[in-house]
């Protein structure tokens, strides 16, 4: 058996959306699975939709998703002249023709069909007709002779044998007028000049599927293997829309998201493995099957993102999930500020504090959010419900516990907890009395880490001037 060859082949016309995304992961996932390769192709033929910035932001996306390909990537536009090329191959082999009906006449075969209730479809008037009747200086389409009786059929990994018959697919443009390929031949051209062994792609191609296997018979090419994917919907079972998470990738990335947590996310959209939920790109890798890929449509949940999010945050390795974070900083809401920040003594602090963080945050935003108090600049800025702990009753016990912890001849987390214990108790107090307003004092927010943590993550320094500015 040759070694498989996937594509992903991406309109430049927008961001990588979620879809794609998932789309461009199975490719990838069945290329790494079977050790074979994934190739990139830029479907730009659309040249008034088609951007430069739309094909700088796939290739930016499915880079940041770990989602690399074979090779550089190919522009089907470049390609035009093979195209024809094969067009005319057809033309001459007598499975296609030249076409010299006018927009006039193309507009009546189509209300002729409406008013018989019938699918609008060329009528084949220049199929058998000589080119010599061609009107003067005209330029014909090509149009693939299809097959009028029978059936054409798709064999699909997914969707089973899918069976078109041949009178409802007509003999359609291959060709334009102006020498331009359609996006139904060039794909065909494409896939089989790259060697593509297998098309994994949304089940909304499935009828292109049954027509250009007709080109593919017509040139006694193999027919690529068909792995029709269902589409997403949102939560509602609704059609995918910005409203359900139908955004660019780049849009994850500014929510927070690691691009370990969308992979196993996307992948487990449409495809399983058992009951794992939590999968490594490893995992993934050794499991993906294409028959394993529902027929159903699956369903975009930003609650489960979110959790397993937070999962492979918890998972990561604290030095891991700082160079991540960290390298996430310029998409973040909160990032830039955040960087400007960080230099080398915030870097050592954040990754003490890392281990404690990462239990209470569910996306990098929140990450940096609840780190935020370790690179702040003095005096605090207090949330409003610190505020509300330090006022009056709050402010009378951190006067008291300063002296304790000047006393402290050792600055760890044990040593600092020790001390607050026996002050509380000295005091008759319940210990969140005497630990809540630290944790005020010390991060300006009434939820942190383990307040003795923060105490050895800060050191005594800054600890102690931070306690001393809400008391003044």
């Amino acid at each position: 058996m040759s070694s498989v060859v996937t594509r992903f082949a991406p309109s430049p016309t927008g961001f990588l959306h979620i879809g794609g995304a998932r789309t461009a992961l199975f490719n990838w996932l069945y290329a790494q699975h079977t050790g074979g390769r994934m190739l990139l192709r830029i479907e730009d033929t659309d040249r008034e939709r088609s951007t430069e910035a739309a094909t700088a932001a796939i290739i930016d996306g499915l880079t940041w998703l770990g989602l690399g390909w074979d090779g550089e990537p190919i522009s089907q536009y470049a390609r035009a002249a093979r195209h024809r090329e094969i067009a005319e191959e057809l033309v001459r082999k007598a499975k296609a023709y030249y076409c010299y009906a006018t927009p006039a006449e193309l507009e009546e075969m189509r209300e002729k069909a409406r008013a018989e209730g019938r699918p609008p479809r060329y009528d084949g008037r220049w199929r058998d007709r000589d080119p010599s009747e061609a009107p003067v200086g005209a330029k014909g389409a090509i149009r693939i002779k299809a097959p009028t009786s029978g059936e054409t059929v798709v064999r699909d990994r997914v969707q089973g044998e899918i069976r078109f018959p041949n009178k409802d697919l007509d003999d359609f443009i291959i060709l334009r007028s102006d020498g331009n390929p359609t996006y139904m031949h060039a794909v065909v051209v494409d896939d089989h000049d790259m060697g593509v062994t297998h098309i994994i792609r949304g089940d909304d191609h499935l009828t292109n599927a049954a027509r250009q296997t007709i080109i593919y018979d017509a040139m006694g090419w193999d027919v690529p293997v068909m792995a029709h994917i269902p589409l997403i919907h949102g939560a509602d079972g609704a059609k995918l829309s910005k409203r359900h998470g139908a955004l660019g990738v780049d849009a994850y990335r500014a929510m927070g998201y690691l691009p370990a947590a969308l992979r196993n996310y996307l992948a487990r959209l449409g495809w399983s493995h058992g009951d794992d939920e939590i999968m490594s790109t490893e995992d993934m890798v050794r499991w993906f099957e294409i028959e394993d890929v529902n027929k159903g449509a699956a369903r975009f949940d930003f609650q489960k993102l979110e959790a397993l999010n937070a999962v492979h945050m918890r998972r990561m390795d604290d030095s891991a999930l700082l160079e991540a974070l960290i390298a996430s900083l310029p998409y973040l809401p909160n990032g830039p500020d955040f960087a400007a920040r960080l230099d080398d003594a915030a870097k050592a602090r954040l990754l003490r504090a890392m281990s404690g963080l990462k239990e209470r945050a569910r996306t990098l935003i929140e990450l940096a959010d609840s780190a935020a108090f370790l690179i702040a600049d003095r005096p605090l800025r207090l949330d409003d419900k610190a505020a509300e702990i330090l006022d009056g009753e709050g402010k009378a016990v951190l006067r008291r516990i300063l002296p304790e912890l000047q006393a402290a001849s050792e600055w760890s987390a044990g040593a600092t907890e020790a001390r607050v214990r026996a002050f509380a108790e000295q005091n008759g107090l319940k210990l969140g009395k005497a630990a809540q307003p630290l944790r005020a004092a010390l991060t300006g927010k009434s939820t942190s880490p383990g307040v003795f943590d923060v105490l050895e993550v800060l050191g005594r320094d800054e600890s102690l001037a931070r306690i001393e500015d809400q008391i003044d």
